[in-house]
This record gives C-alpha cells, structure tokens and sequence, in this order.
C-alpha cells in the first residue's frame, strides 16, 4: 500500500503512456534524471504506481534500470510481509471502540459517501470501522481500478519483478508503517475533507490523471511542479507530510549512495522529484549536479 492522494494520489497512481505513443515519448526527455557519484551514478525515476497491463514503458527506463545495479524504492518492494502491512493497517486506520464513520462525518457527508461506495461495489459497511483517511483511499483506488488500472503493473511492481529475476537487491526509503501514519496523524477536519473530495471529485479522476500523463509523458517538469503547487494551495496540512517532509527525510539516504561503488535507480512517486523542494532541488542546492534524460 502506498500513500499517495488526492492530486497527489492521481498524480503517484496513475497510468504511464500508451504502447501507441512510447516511440514518440522516448524522442523527449522523461521525469528521469542522473547524478554522478565519486565512482558511480544515481538515476532517479519519477513512478507511476498503477498502469494498465497492456501499457509499456519507455526504453528510457529500461536502460536506466539495466545499468543500475540495486534499486532503491519508497518501499523495500521484494520484503513487504502482507501480514505486517494488514497489522499495520488495522492499527492506525480503525475507528475508536463505539465510534462508526457515519458518526464521525455527519448525515450530509456520509449520504454522498454512501451513494459513492455503493456506485464503486462497495457496501458502505464495509468501512464504517474505519478513519475517514482509509475511506478516503479505499475509493480513490477503487476510482483508478474501475478506470482501468492495476497496481500490479505500476512500474515498482515491474521493476520488482525484473529485479527478482536479475538477482538485483533492493532498498527501501521508509516502511509501511510509517507511511501510513502521516494519515493517521491527519486532524480529524483534514481527514473530513479529504474523505468528501475524494466523493466529490471522483469523477474529474480522469481529467486529472491525463494531464499528468501529458507531462509525464513529455518529461515537462514545470506542468508537473504546477499540478503540485495547486495541491499545496489547496491543502497544504496535507501536502507538507507527503511531499515535502519525506523528500527532506529522503535526501541523506539518496546522498550515501553517492559514496558507493554500484550504480543505483531510484524510484519514488513523481511529483516527489519536481518542484521547489523536490528532491531535485534539494539536492541541487547542495551543489549537486543533476541531469534531465
């Protein structure tokens, strides 16, 4: 499971580019960059999540995953134990004793929830033990699933896979527990409003998801950094947390790689990569010199 909402989710779950257009996508540059090390290099890959199956990946990607020796991921992909990510979940996503959701949102939310829930399969039941965060996400991925994408084929599943085979290690940035406590450490009014944007907004999924496509796809930093900056003006106490706080976590881990002797790929959700106090910028302020591929 992997925390990543509202812009943000769509953004960090979201489709790469149709196999019809991957040879025109491989002509441009990608969220896709390299840094030299003192005896290796680092690439860094900004990821979409979920893809459909029939999706492939543009040969960028697959040159920068052959020359990397080990992987690098938000996760540590080839370890997850599901049990512990299920304990986890249970823990930091279920109601008080006594507390129900429709308690918690009122009569008018949770109609619009229910009527939602019930439109993606999903009896709202289902849920009602759980905090309005976990709602929130369990219909953003049911939105994305009915739209047709599969987190099974998101590139770090890909990746992982190849790496499996290719006998490629893999790390991790952080763990599931930990990111799932950034929503769980959400106030209640934030979790409130982040359960009904996902209600409301669920339809504009779509539109959404395409324009970050049209900027992934063409390695356009500036339309992606913008689509984050509408995120922060809209819901800064949610974007601080998920962007911003694990990419200044993030970075002294990406930096000890540089001091390494084998080449690394890193891959993390794309917007973590752009924008002020992206992972990019933060490293080129230190002096880094990072190239676009």
């Amino acid at each position: 499971m992997s925390i990543h909402f509202l812009r943000h989710a769509y953004a960090c779950i979201a489709l790469l580019l149709c196999s019809a257009a991957a040879h025109a996508a491989d002509q441009q540059q990608h969220i896709l960059w390299s840094l030299q090390g003192k005896t290796n290099k680092i690439y860094l890959l900004g990821s979409m999540h979920l893809l459909k199956e029939s999706e492939q990946l543009p040969v960028a990607i697959d040159s920068a995953y052959a020359d990397a020796d080990a992987l690098l991921m938000e996760l540590d992909m080839d370890d997850l134990d599901p049990l512990q990510m299920q304990q986890a979940a249970l823990e930091l996503a279920m109601q008080p004793e006594g507390r129900t959701l429709q308690q918690q949102l009122g009569p008018k939310i949770y109609e619009q929830f229910v009527a939602k829930t019930r439109a993606l399969g999903v009896e709202p039941a289902m849920l009602e033990r759980f905090q309005p965060w976990f709602a929130a996400i369990t219909l953003v991925q049911l939105q994305l699933m009915k739209l047709g994408f599969d987190p099974e084929a998101g590139v770090e599943k890909r990746l992982t896979r190849r790496a499996a085979g290719d006998g490629k290690k893999i790390q991790g940035l952080e763990s599931v527990r930990e990111q799932l406590e950034i929503m769980a450490r959400l106030p209640e009014k934030q979790q409130r409003e982040f359960l009904l944007y996902s209600v409301n907004d669920a339809e504009r999924m779509a539109t959404e998801v395409d324009a970050l496509l049209a900027s992934w796809r063409s390695g356009n930093v500036a339309a992606m950094a913008k689509l984050l900056q509408e995120g922060f003006y809209e819901y800064p106490d949610l974007y601080r947390p998920l962007t911003v706080e694990r990419n200044r976590k993030w970075l002294p881990q990406i930096e000890q790689l540089l001091d390494d002797r084998e080449d690394y790929l890193v891959v993390v959700g794309a917007l973590h990569l752009v924008g002020k106090e992206g992972v990019i910028d933060l490293l080129e302020r230190k002096g880094y010199k990072v190239r676009q591929l």
